[in-house]
């Protein structure tokens, strides 16, 4: 066995469950961003809905709203009022047939009395508290109302105590008073600032037993017995003011003393100045036909407590919420370890983004994609686009022989979109040294027919090669309203990355220039755009971008320039001299005359100008369509699932007409 195995106890994980999927996650991630979202509410929105694979923090807490609904629905609060009954009934009922067999006179006046008791059963039992019973049997089950109310009394102020006092005799009754004397003298000095810890641990070496929380000192211990009493208080909110009446005149009967209530009430005045942000006037409606006593009723609503700020936990829905403020005791108590593996699985998601570099934070301080997170995300739109285009007939292939440049002795392993020939040395050793990991490389070369060579794309390097020309790129890409509201903000923003990512990793030494336009235009990096937000803003500047666009193409002289244009609408806005945007609807001639200036410039640069028209719009097919056939350019009107594969082909063709 290695010497670095490590035993650990079973957290209730799936041992066989997939490992999170980042590649997913950044993916969800980036939609939302790219949606409108910022990162940190698209990480948010991601850990409540979870994935096919992941369950999320919605269904978590469903899970605990579910099973506080079906508490309430499955009990109510007569339980104990019930059982009181009941052992009445049998008591009289015994009395009564002692009664009839004895033939004296004080038998029936016994009969009277006991016929003549109140229909009330706290009333009835008062009554009866000086009644000389003939019947032992009657005497014993009114002794039990007497025990069970004491009983439960304590059970709602210390779980458990009803089932541990039952049979109980004087002497067990007579420590339980000697330990709330004791519980309320401490607390007495607790509040006073007199108590010690050597006064909490004497407390608690005597009385220990009635507190299985162990509590490691008076605040702990005043937590507990608070967040109990609470509980116990929210029972009587929700009792009715018939059942609460029989409560309080039966509670005087407790163990046949008064005593008893008499320090609880002081217990619950020590609770409440201790702890007053607990919630003592809170209620629940108990609607089910399954009776619980004052200690159940009590422990069930402190389940549900519990199961209420679980769900809030859950939920997320509070400012500064966080995975870590979930309580993973109280989830695995109520929902099982099964939920724990889940909220682990969240919470390891999260810090896997953040510790894998896909989550970074800026200048100002705010969560943002990082360069990383945007490279995976334009591979992935990019992967999307080569899948499309795949099904474009005469449009797939970018390969032409010849047009490579001299090899410069160096390799690199192959991406999609690599044009360069395979080093098919390069290729085959990186084969061999994969599937024999293991072996040295003297081993591989005396014996290598034993070596299995079995090439994966992973293997697969292509020898680089010097570049004929370079190009001067424009993506020019309407972020108007129109493009929200018509559903065309997402397409946009994944031909953008696309493209972005073909141009940065397959084509260096392309420069390529994302320019958005509204009421004005401005260049913007990937990530920029990714996370631009809609704005209801009145005006398509066309003007301003194809001006930001010839700037760019100055820049780069010796480069073929090519200008790509994505758009819903006519040119509503143009950039007067002074730098303001004037807006006009219908176009009004000066902006369309300005914006047809502009594309005659670009073309005079000799720039290649392909417009995207997305929409159906008449005014803009007929607009685009003169604008093109002025500049030499091409219109396309692709659906939006084939904006990103359209764009993208057609930079490639461009490519191709510049003989790389």
């Amino acid at each position: 066995m290695s010497a670095n195995a490590r035993y650990l106890p079973y957290d209730g994980s799936d041992p066989l469950a997939p490992p999170v999927d980042l590649r997913d996650a950044l993916q969800a991630i980036g939609d939302d961003v790219m949606a409108g979202s910022s990162p940190r509410h698209a990480l948010q929105e991601l850990l409540r809905r979870g994935s096919k694979n992941m369950k999320g923090l919605d269904d978590l807490a469903m899970q605990a709203h579910r099973k506080r609904r079906e508490m309430l629905q499955r009990s109510n609060l007569g339980g104990t009022l019930d059982e009181v009954k009941k052992l009445l009934d049998k008591a009289v009922l015994e009395e009564r047939k002692e009664l009839a067999r004895a033939l004296d006179d004080e038998a029936r006046f016994a009969e009277m009395q006991i016929a003549e008791l109140p229909p009330s059963t706290a009333q009835a039992v008062q009554e009866l508290s000086d009644y000389d019973w003939r019947s032992p049997a009657a005497r014993a089950d009114y002794e039990k109302i007497r025990d069970l109310l004491g009983r439960e009394m304590l059970d709602q102020r210390f779980a458990g105590m009803k089932q541990a006092l039952e049979n109980a005799t004087d002497e067990d009754k007579q420590r339980i008073d000697e330990m709330l004397s004791d519980l309320n003298d401490l607390l007495d000095a607790h509040a006073q600032g007199t108590d010690t810890d050597e006064q909490f641990q004497d407390f608690m070496d005597k009385h220990g037993q009635y507190f299985p929380e162990n509590p490691k000192n008076v605040d702990e211990l005043l937590d507990s017995l608070a967040q109990r009493a609470a509980a116990a208080q929210r029972l009587r909110n929700s009792l009715t003011p018939d059942q609460r009446a029989e409560l309080d005149a039966l509670a005087q009967n407790a163990f046949g003393s008064p005593s008893l209530l008499g320090q609880l009430d002081r217990l619950d005045q020590h609770l409440r100045a201790a702890r007053p942000g607990e919630d003592w006037e809170g209620s629940q409606r108990f609607r089910g036909d399954q009776g619980m006593g004052l200690g159940e009723g009590t422990s069930s609503l402190q389940e549900i407590a519990e199961l209420e700020q679980l769900g809030d936990q859950l939920s997320q829905q509070y400012a500064g919420a966080q995975l870590d403020d979930i309580d993973m005791d109280a989830l695995a108590r109520h929902l099982g370890n099964e939920a724990t593996a889940d909220v682990r699985t969240l919470s390891e998601l999260e810090k896997a983004l953040q510790q894998e570099g896909y989550l970074d934070k800026g200048p100002d301080g705010q969560w943002r994609l990082s360069p990383k997170a945007m490279r995976q995300l334009g591979e992935s739109a990019l992967k999307d686009v080569a899948g499309r285009l795949s099904g474009r007939a005469g449009q797939r292939d970018t390969r032409r022989a010849g047009a490579m440049g001299e090899p410069t002795g160096a390799s690199r392993p192959w991406e999609f979109g690599d044009t360069e020939p395979w080093d098919v040395t390069r290729t085959i050793t990186n084969a061999v040294l994969r599937e024999s990991p293991g072996r040295s490389a003297p081993a591989r070369r005396r014996d290598p027919g034993r070596v299995p060579v079995k090439l994966r794309v992973v293997d697969v390097e292509v020898a680089e090669t010097e570049q004929r020309a370079q190009a001067a790129v424009a993506l020019l890409v309407d972020t108007s309203f129109s493009m929200v509201m018509e559903g065309r903000w997402m397409p946009m923003k994944r031909t953008a990355l696309a493209l972005n990512h073909l141009v940065t990793t397959r084509f260096r030494g392309d420069d390529l220039q994302l320019i958005g336009f509204g009421r004005h235009a401005q260049t913007l990096t990937a990530s920029e755009l990714a996370g631009l937000d809609g704005v209801y803003e009145q005006g398509t500047n066309l003007h301003h971008a194809l001006l930001l666009a010839g700037r760019h193409l100055r820049r780069n002289p010796n480069a073929q320039p090519v200008v790509l244009i994505v758009t819903d609408g006519e040119p509503t806005a143009h950039l007067e001299p002074e730098g303001y945007a004037h807006f006009d609807y219908p176009p009004s001639m000066r902006t369309l005359g300005l914006t047809v200036k502009e594309l005659d410039n670009l073309a005079k640069l000799g720039a290649q100008v392909t417009i995207f028209r997305l929409g159906d719009d008449p005014g803009l097919a007929r607009f685009v369509d003169r604008m093109a056939h002025r500049v030499g350019g091409r219109v396309v009107a692709p659906d939006l699932d084939g904006l990103g594969a359209a764009v993208v082909s057609d930079y490639m063709r461009s490519r191709r007409a510049t003989g790389r």
